[in-house]
């Protein structure tokens, strides 16, 4: 189908649920097509495609709506579709926040952002990259098993329209490639490690090889790990997992949080919340980024935001019901799926670097943790306490010692990022990206 037929279709779904009654209307449909590939001690585990769509129809009488989605496209199921929709919409609770955007609010010269990879890779093209990383990771010294080397690509086309006179479509499309392996034995102990890549554009994925011999290098580097000492230390946080402190600070600022009173922000808006000169950014028009996006999904033009702007917040992460909600403009940040309404979610975020090497940064650290592994998740964002399994490398005299496991890091976001500093290595590539940084004072519980 056609992005005119597409879009087509959606309007007259629009069309006939305000003939049955609806006041304002809007249709969301996805098309899907995904290839993976799984590669595993030398052989073929796993090849799958897959092919699919939905279509979504929300409606709305009054301040009531209904949304009921369906993957068949038949006249038939259509004409359910809609009389299901507006059925609902006739039976719940109003909803004085809902609604769709006004005429005003649409956006209307969008970017283009090359989300979309024009090269369907084949199955062999895939197999190829999957056998290549499992095979540079098991021909690292140390290792002594495999989970796989696995290779992935999948495309999404996206039409939205609504009876506010909105109308477009977009395609993207990504790629990955992982690699999972076992080091040690027994006798000595095993420990796993992995590593990954993602990009809209598979030829910018990293090397299969170099990610392969990452995941090997990673898991027999964590062979001997033994459990720190207690204590209250300096924590550096790999990038990797260093990402996850971001994704904190986005579930906090969360505009439906922050209408419910649930979040340790919730009065710090225009507050200084992280320490100055730190600047955490959220740009959807990225070329090719994992999470970039024209519009959001009711309407409305994205733009680039400074959330955090020389460590003070300055701003929540609204739809169009959570703004009403606080009496505040939208910020563009709507997504949703056929089946569920609109929520507040970021796009590409990432903490600005700072100036000083990783190894500057804990070049001074008498007794340290640096972190390359988080477990669990005991993080409270009501209250902002901060509690998860850990492990990664214990560090004296300002550098890497030893492997560490089996611990606990405990502490505040409010303290970490008010204590947050970023080394200068920041690489944009998961998404929710940082640098390493480091916190002091965080407590360590081992031995």
């Amino acid at each position: 189908m056609s992005e005119a037929e597409t879009l087509s279709l959606l309007e007259d779904l629009i069309a006939r649920a305000k003939t049955a009654g609806a006041d304002a209307a809007d249709a969301i449909l996805m098309d899907g097509i995904s290839l993976s590939v799984a590669w595993r001690m030398g052989a073929l585990e796993r090849l799958e495609r897959s092919e699919g769509g939905d279509i979504g129809l929300r409606v709305f009488v009054g301040k009531r709506q209904g949304i009921v989605s369906s993957a068949d496209r038949s006249p038939e199921a259509l004409r359910d579709l809609v009389d299901r929709a507006v059925a609902i919409a006739r039976t719940v609770p109003e909803d004085p926040f809902a609604g769709l955007a006004d005429p005003d609010q649409i956006g209307r010269d969008l970017p283009g952002l090359e989300s979309c990879d024009p090269a369907e890779p084949s199955a062999e093209e895939l197999t190829a990259m999957a056998r290549a990383a499992e095979d540079a990771a098991r021909a690292v010294p140390g290792v002594t098993n495999s989970e796989g080397g696995e290779a992935g690509w999948s495309q999404t086309r996206v039409a939205l329209a609504a009876s506010n006179g909105f109308s477009q479509s977009y395609a993207r499309t990504g790629s990955s490639l992982a690699a999972s392996v076992i080091a040690g034995d027994d006798v000595g102990g095993m420990e796993r490690d992995y590593d990954y890549t993602a990009a809209v554009f598979r030829a910018d994925l990293r090397d299969a090889a170099e990610v392969g011999r990452s995941a090997g290098q990673r898991a027999v580097r964590r062979l001997g790990a033994r459990r720190p000492r207690t204590g209250r230390v300096p924590v550096v946080f790999d990038p990797r997992v260093a990402r996850s402190l971001i994704g904190h600070l986005l579930g906090a600022i969360n505009g439906a949080s922050i209408a419910r009173g649930t979040s340790f922000l919730k009065d710090k808006m225009g507050e200084q919340v992280f320490a100055e000169g730190i600047r955490i950014i959220d740009d959807p028009h990225r070329h090719r980024g994992l999470k970039s996006r024209p519009c959001d999904a009711e309407g409305l033009a994205t733009r680039p935001y400074n959330l955090i702007d020389d460590g003070r917040l300055t701003t929540w992460l609204l739809d169009l019901r959570s703004a009403r909600q606080l009496g505040l403009p939208p910020t563009g940040h709507g997504v949703r799926g056929t089946g569920s309404p609109p929520r507040a979610s970021a796009s590409n975020v990432y903490l600005q670097p700072g100036s000083l090497t990783p190894n500057d940064l804990m070049s001074d650290i008498k007794d340290g943790f640096y972190v390359t592994e988080l477990v669990g998740q005991g993080v409270n964002t009501i209250t902002g306490d901060y509690s998860r399994g850990a492990a990664g490398f214990w560090i004296e005299n300002g550098e890497i010692a030893y492997p560490v496991s089996e611990c606990t890091i405990a502490g505040t976001l409010q303290a970490i990022f008010a204590g947050l500093t970023p080394a200068d290595d920041l690489v944009l590539r998961y998404g929710t990206d940082s640098p390493t940084v480091r916190v002091d004072g965080l407590t360590v519980a081992g031995q």
